[in-house]
Parts: structure tokens; sequence; C-alpha cells
């Protein structure tokens, strides 16, 4: 089984990689390595805060490492959160805590959508992978629509007010099966598998 650092501790994205990657690999977070470094992400697109994250691990460890990039693009909202969806209600001044943030979040969003009936957005994934020498990279996108109210009780971040096209329930209604099939991380995940199983 090969081994391969996935740049994250976020609990829910190592599940949904695991689950996704199947027990092809073996995925050791940041935490399994002993790094606790606050990784900087100071790009301003999803591919440059993925590798920034990962060449920090190449660069510190000396390890093949992935990590992603993931958020919600609003097409109303040109293109916000954008890679700052992790601190959306933090640039807009609102103060939050660790639990709340995520609904604090979609507060915002939905304030900032409440008179608008375009509502089109898509959440996207950018992997960038350092294998080596080599950097290559994976992207991910699903579209779909932001709901007027929170839905479901599962998934995190965005997941109660996004309804990928093609469902009428929200990522958090559906569940994680069914998004684990359909999500931005599964579909750039997909590519990422597809490439390492080549090598």
């Amino acid at each position: 089984m090969k081994t391969i650092v996935f740049a994250s501790n976020n609990a829910h994205k190592l599940e949904e990689i695991r689950a996704i990657l199947g027990n092809k690999f073996e995925i050791k977070s940041l935490k399994d390595i002993g790094c606790d470094a606050d990784i900087p992400e100071t790009g301003v697109t999803f591919r440059e805060n993925a590798l920034q994250k990962a060449q920090y691990v190449k660069e510190h460890y000396n390890l093949d490492c992935f990590a992603d990039d993931s958020g919600l693009q609003v097409e109303a909202l040109n293109g916000e959160p954008g890679v700052y969806s992790a601190r959306y209600a933090t640039i807009n001044g609102c103060e939050v805590t660790k639990e709340n943030k995520d609904d604090v979040n979609m507060n915002v969003l939905l304030e900032k959508l409440s008179n608008n009936t375009e509502r089109k957005a898509c959440f996207r994934t950018s992997i960038a992978l350092v294998l080596g020498e080599e950097i290559h990279y994976f992207d991910g996108v699903v579209e779909g629509t932001i709901t007027t109210d929170k839905r479901g009780e599962g998934g995190f971040g965005y997941d109660p007010i996004f309804m990928p096209d093609g469902y009428d329930k929200t990522f958090a209604e559906l569940g994680n099966d069914i998004k684990n099939h359909i999500s931005h991380r599964a579909r750039a995940v997909a590519k990422l598998a597809e490439f390492l199983s080549n090598i």
C-alpha cells in the first residue's frame, strides 16, 4: 500500500478523502507526521494555496504530499467567497468561534443574496500533488444553486445551502455516500487516484 501525506488536519476532509480513495493508499494527516505548523495560504487561486501547503510538507518533511484548496463560488457575487470561503464571515467583519464559523459564513452569504434571484454557484477543488520533483494538479467542479435557507444536518461548510444540479436536496441532506460520489472533491480525488494508481 502506498503511503502519501494529505496536508490537512480537517477531520471532515480526511474522512472524505479516505472514503473516496478506499484502501488503495494509506493517507497520513499532518498530525500523523508530527506537523502542527500553521501553513500559510496566501495565494489568490485555489491551485496556489494547494501548492503552498503541499510544498511546505515536501520541503520540511521530505515526504510526497498532496493538498487541496476548495471553495464556493457564487456567480452573482463575482465568484465570492472563493479562496476566502473558510473565513468569509471574518473578512466581512463578523466575529466567529470554531463552533459557529460555518453557520456565520452561511449567514453572511445568504444575507448578501437575500434580494437576488440569481443563485447559480459552484464548488471547486484544486489538488496539488508534489511527487518527487514533479508537481501535478487535479481539479474538480460541481455546479449548483444556493438555497434560500439552510437544509439538512449532514456535511460541513456550506453544504446545507448548496443544492447540486440534478438534485432537489442540499449536500447536507443528500448524505456522505451520495456527496462523496458527486462532489467537487470527489471529482478531483478521482483524478488523483487514477494518476496514483498508474505510477
